[in-house]
Parts: C-alpha cells; sequence; structure tokens
C-alpha cells in the first residue's frame, strides 16, 4: 500500500516536534548547499540544476515518502550515469530517461519490490559505490589542480593518460585553494563534528580568493547566474527516437535510486529505532524523479550522509525534510548574487571529500577477509565500473546478485540418504523424529531434502538418488519436512525420479510434504502419478505406509 509517513505524523504532531523538526531542517538545509551545487557541476551541468533538485525532489520525497527521517536530493551515486547521458543525448535525453526512472520506480512500489531491491548483496552495492567513487574523483582532477586539458576523454583510461600528460599545467593557487578546503572540511570534522564543514570550508576558500584577487574559475565565470526562484514547471521535449537507446540508463537510474534510497531509509532505521515501508519509498523516489524532470532537474534518491545529519539534528518527522526544501530556497532567493563568487576549486574539494566518503576503504577491506566469492563479487563490479561503464556494471551486478543467491540456497539445500541414522550418529539422537528412534524395514531406503528444492540443488538430488535402482530396496520414502518452496525445475527432477521408480519396479513415498509444496505437486499433476496415499503428514505415516506396500 501508498501510506506516506507524513499524513500519519501529522495526526499526532506538536509544537515541541515542529521546533526540533525546525532545526533538524534547517541545519541540514545548510549542509546540502554546497552539495547540490557540486553535485550538478561534477555532472557537467550547472550549479542551479542542483539546487532545483534538492529542493523539488527533497520535497517530494519528504512528503511521499516511507520514513520520518529520509532526506532526498542530487547524490553522487547518480552522477557518472548522468555524465554520460547528457553527454551522449544531451538535456531531452535526460529528462527523458528522468520521466521513464520515475515510472519504473512507482510501478516498483506498485509490485511491492522493496524488499526484493533491498536484498541485493552488500559486495555488489559496495563494488558499485566505490567504483563510482574512482570515476567521480577522476573527473575533478582538472579542477583540483587547474589542470589545462583541451579534450577530456570520456573513458577512464584515456582520461587518465590525458591528465598525466597535462600535469605540467598545474595551476598552483588553484591548488592552494582545492587543498585547503579539503584540510579545513577534514579539521572541522575532527574538532568541531557539528559545524557544517563542507559550507564553511566553501565560503572561507571564497574569502580567500576575493581578499587575495586569486585569478582562478568561478561559478560565475563559468555557469550561467544562480536563480531566485524555481522555474516554472514545463513539459521537456521528447524525442522518442532514442527510447530504446535510453531504456537501460533509465532503468540503471530507477535501480540505483531504489537501492541507494533503501540503504538510506535502513541505515536510519537503525539510528532512530523506527520501521520505513519500502514500497513507499519507491513510489515516493519515483514521483521525485517524474516531477523534477518538468522543472529542469537532475535524479535524485535518498541521501545517507545528509538523513544522517537529520537524524543527529533532532529530526523527529518528514517535516523537517521539508524545512530543509524551504531553506535551500531561501538561501537562493538571498544569497543567489554571491554564488557568483564561489571558486569551482572549492567545489572540486568538496567533490573529493565525497569520493573519499563513498569509497569505503574500511569496508572493501572487511570484505576481502571474508568468502572469497564476495570478493570476486566485488572486484568484477568494482572493475566494470570504472573500466567500462556503469550501465553494464548495473547489468551484470544484478547477474552476479542472483547467481551469488542461487549459490547461497544450493548451499543450504542437501539431499542424503540417512540410513546411516541407525548408527546411532549422536548428532541424529536429540531428535524426536529421527529415523533412529524407528523400525525401517530392511528393503526401504530413506532419503531427506533439506532447504528449497529448487534449479539449484537439483543436480545435488540427481547425485544422490539417481543411482539406487539396481539396489534391492523396493520402497524410497523422501523425507521433505525441511523443504518449504519447489520450483518448476524440482517438480520436473521429481517428476522424473517417480518415473524411473515406477520403471524399475520401485515404489516412491514422500514424507512431511508441506501444504504449499503439496499444492504445488496437485497443480503440477504429480501428487496423481505418485499416489496420495503415497503423500504422507510425518515419518511414522510414510513407514507404515511401505510396511503396507511391502505387506508387512
Amino acid at each position: 500500500m501508498f501510506r506516506p509517513v507524513l499524513f500519519s505524523e501529522l495526526k499526532k504532531y506538536n509544537a515541541k516536534t515542529f521546533q526540533r523538526d525546525l532545526f533538524a531542517g534547517l541545519t541540514v538545509g545548510v549542509v546540502a548547499l554546497p552539495l547540490a551545487m557540486a553535485f550538478a557541476i561534477a555532472c557537467g551541468l550547472p550549479p542551479a540544476r542542483g539546487l532545483i533538485t534538492a529542493v523539488v525532489a527533497g520535497f517530494c520525497i519528504s512528503f511521499f515518502g516511507g520514513s520520518k527521517v529520509q532526506v532526498g536530493g542530487p547524490t553522487g551515486a547518480f552522477i557518472v550515469i548522468i555524465a554520460g547521458i547528457y553527454t551522449k543525448f544531451g538535456d531531452g535525453g535526460l529528462l527523458q530517461c528522468m520521466l521513464m526512472a520515475g515510472i519504473m520506480l512507482v510501478l516498483f512500489g506498485v509490485f511491492k519490490m522493496g524488499a526484493l531491491i533491498r536484498f541485493i548483496p552488500f559486495p555488489v552495492v559496495t563494488g558499485f559505490t566505490s567504483g563510482i567513487a574512482v570515476v567521480i574523483f577522476s573527473t575533478q582532477i582538472k579542477d583540483l589542480f587547474g589542470l589545462n586539458v583541451a579534450e577530456m576523454p570520456a573513458d577512464f583510461i584515456p582520461k587518465c593518460g590525458a591528465l598525466f600528460n597535462a600535469l605540467p599545467s598545474i595551476n598552483w593557487p588553484v591548488t592552494a585553494v582545492s587543498i585547503g578546503t579539503v584540510a579545513a572540511i577534514f579539521t572541522m570534522k575532527k574538532f568541531c563534528p557539528k559545524l557544517p564543514n563542507m559550507l564553511i570550508a566553501m565560503i572561507g576558500a571564497t574569502a580567500v580568493c576575493q581578499i587575495f584577487k586569486l585569478d582562478i574559475a568561478t561559478i560565475g565565470s563559468s555557469f550561467p547566474p544562480l536563480p531566485r526562484t524555481l522555474p516554472l514547471p514545463s513539459l521537456p521535449g521528447l524525442d522518442f527516437s532514442h527510447i530504446s537507446e535510453l531504456l537501460m540508463p533509465a532503468l540503471t537510474i530507477a535501480l540505483l535510486a531504489g537501492m541507494e534510497s533503501l540503504l538510506s531509509a535502513t541505515v536510519a532505521d537503525g539510528m532512530t529505532g523506527d520501521r520505513h515501508r519500502p514500497n513507499t519509498e519507491l513510489t515516493a523516489q519515483g514521483i521525485a524523479n517524474f516531477v523534477t524532470a518538468f522543472f529542469g532537474g537532475i535524479p535524485a534518491t535518498g541521501a545517507i550522509a545528509r538523513t544522517a545529519t537529520n537524524i543527529k539534528a533532532g529530526a523527529q518527522t518528514p517535516v523537517a525534510g521539508i524545512v530543509h526544501c524551504f531553506t535551500l530556497m531561501l538561501i537562493m532567493m538571498l544569497c543567489a548574487p554571491y554564488a557568483a563568487m564561489i571558486p569551482l576549486a572549492a567545489l572540486a574539494g568538496i567533490m573529493a571529500v565525497v569520493c573519499y566518503n563513498m569509497s569505503e576503504i574500511s569496508t572493501i577491506l572487511r570484505i576481502v577477509k571474508g568468502p572469497r566469492s564476495d570478493t570476486f563479487v566485488m572486484a568484477i563490479t568494482f572493475f566494470v565500473t570504472v573500466l567500462v561503464d556503469l550501465v553494464v556494471a548495473v547489468e551484470l551486478g544484478v547477474v552476479l546478485a542472483a547467481l551469488l543467491f542461487i549459490r547461497r540456497m544450493s548451499e543450504i539445500s542437501n539431499v542424503s540418504a540417512i540410513t546411516h541414522e541407525l548408527t546411532g550418529d549422536e548428532k541424529f539422537i536429540d531428535d524426536p523424529m529421527s529415523i533412529s528412534h524407528r523400525d525401517v524395514p530392511a528393503k526401504v531406503e530413506v532419503f531427506e531434502v533439506q532447504g528449497p528444492f529448487f534449479f539449484g540443488a537439483v543436480e545435488e538430488f540427481k547425485d544422490a538418488v539417481f543411482n539406487v535402482f539396481e539396489s534391492e530396496h523396493k520402497v524410497f520414502i523422501l523425507r521433505m519436512r525441511q523443504v518449504p518452496v519447489i520450483d518448476v525445475t524440482g517438480l520436473n527432477v521429481l517428476d522424473g525420479f517417480a518415473e524411473r521408480c515406477r520403471k524399475h519396479g520401485k515404489i516412491l513415498v514422500l514424507s512431511g510434504v508441506h501444504p504449499g509444496v503439496h499444492k504445488r505437486l496437485e497443480t503440477y499433476g504429480l501428487a496423481a502419478k505418485i499416489g496420495e496415499a503415497n503423500i504422507t503428514a510425518d515419518i511414522d505415516k510414510a513407514l507404515a505406509r511401505a510396511k503396507e506396500l511391502l505387506a508387512i
């Protein structure tokens, strides 16, 4: 169901809660200002596009969202994909992608895919994020050091070559400003963590440039003036001739928005003790991206850093996120003329810090110490993101996520003959349903399937049971008490086993079949083939049926 948290919270809202939300919203609005501009510039777009996104998308995400304290806006995850779309298809292609991504996200919410998107494996998400951080940082080196690069290649390796060749043109005043910005941010983060360090560092860098009359590029010298109000919504020009080419980039935006917003909301739940509504959150993200396209913004999602700041500042409800949007609007109205003086080197320094935070070096080191399969998946996702393309990386990441899930499920699925329980193995003695406590006739063999009986586990089933037809056993009991689900592949293999039993004069008896699995057997026609009398509720009834069949 689509149930925005805001409407639930307003029923019990009071003045004290508003006071806390107001302070939190003002704090986050100040923190979001430099980030919104820096993200847009990193995409190759005017800073106004980032501010518009923070206001419009941020409002929609808070108004319609499924989290009490989620703060939305432009984030670093989109920079690479936005830059690629804008370079190839222009502004119209980018806005068309946003419209399609918005519709996809709404459909994700309608069809209750919130839980599914949250199950993208952590190594895949880490590979995306750290890869994006490396790519973004490579785009900021030019502004960080004031390099003179005639034409910046789009691909990572040629880009690194061009930057290396341009090193002799380093601009030392620009380098000093960018390094000073980074140093100021980290210093304040360590000694004054409650201060809006990025905003203060940006203002300080601007003041230094003005006082010392440094001749370096600024927002005013590189982009049109910032608007003092939001533009009127308008329908973007749509060119349907490229819709097939834009489909995958749009899906990439939708998946990234869904993953990052739900990850952010989950982090928020851990900090507040609340539980968000994932499907409502996905729908809100879709509405936000769809609406923002009409204002000329860029893709948006839930922002983990701003959401955490919102919580630490005392936010109680989505009203704080709405206040953050109005704070940004107020700053636009009052301070737009002064934004022209902000040096691009300062914003590049801010982006360098963002890249460092996104790189998740400590997380990567922890994953490397884990299973090799997780390390492999993370590495593949990382290198494809950096060296090939983010769209390809997302496609590959989803495939790897599915393969990793299949492997994990197949590892917990097990099929084996359990006659060895009769030897008195201690691990079976404590199980009251163990056949070690029961009389099993000599011509009866008992197998047990543990875990989901699906296509990832059928090979083990074949290895365990398909080589027993030459034995003297007349009845095979297949215990399925620990099989919660069975798919069509599992049904087909079980059907084949039942058929081979019939051809070899053996009888198959099923034990402990769950109601849902039993229904699947009936639908597939397998229950009739095996015989309802041979599908029993537990091992005792299965053994009784075997004795009846053997006429013991």
